[in-house]
């Protein structure tokens, strides 16, 4: 298989952002997007799902953190689109479960070619680091629309916002390892009856 990386760069009026992603790394992790609690999900989803990750964000913050947090999915999901390939012999669905400490979250995600979220995550609180927590809806919506995946995301309890978020990531990190890795009994066959995703 060849390497699955992927730099993407977004510049629009409201934003400027540079991606690069490498889906068979270590968990590197490199990220400057002037949102500091959204820089630490997304070393969660990094270290988690040993994907290399080096992103420079500049956004309009001076208004407040839309338009970044919306564009930096965006930019993500087009990121993963093009880094993994035409999707043969990859394992398409991955799923986990990650506790800490009273919060546990599922994330279950299906390298469909069709985008779809549902997110059920009741947030105790409406911001967390200064964070609104309303702004990963936008995140996760511009990441599936153009990575073109399919993702559940289910906080199962919790009562600590931070840890509701946290668990979160972590288990998206870890659904998207699980999801991409190379299946050797596909042997290069895309994983779908259709012949096509």
């Amino acid at each position: 298989m060849s390497d699955r990386i992927a730099s993407v760069e977004r510049n629009t009026l409201e934003t400027q952002i540079k991606v690069s992603i490498n889906l068979d790394g270590t968990g590197k992790f490199n990220c400057v997007t002037g949102v500091p609690f959204l820089d630490h999900m997304l070393e969660q989803v990094a270290r988690h799902g040993l994907i290399d990750l080096d992103i420079h964000a500049v956004g309009d913050l001076h208004i407040d953190a839309h338009h970044t947090v919306e564009d930096l999915g965006i930019t993500l999901g087009q990121a993963f689109d093009i880094a993994v390939g035409d999707k043969k012999g990859i394992k398409r669905y991955g799923h986990a479960y990650v506790p800490l400490d009273e919060a546990l979250s599922r994330v279950v995600i299906d390298f469909s070619g069709r985008p779809g979220l549902q997110m059920h995550v009741p947030f105790t609180r409406g911001s967390v680091g200064g964070f609104d927590v309303d702004l990963f809806s936008e995140f996760f919506h511009g990441f599936i629309n153009h990575a073109k995946v399919t993702l559940h995301l289910d906080n199962l309890r919790g009562k600590n916002t931070h840890h509701q978020a946290e668990t979160i990531f972590k288990a998206f990190g870890r659904a998207l390892r699980m999801a991409l890795e190379v299946d050797e009994r596909m042997a290069g066959q895309m994983p779908s009856t259709k012949g096509c995703l």
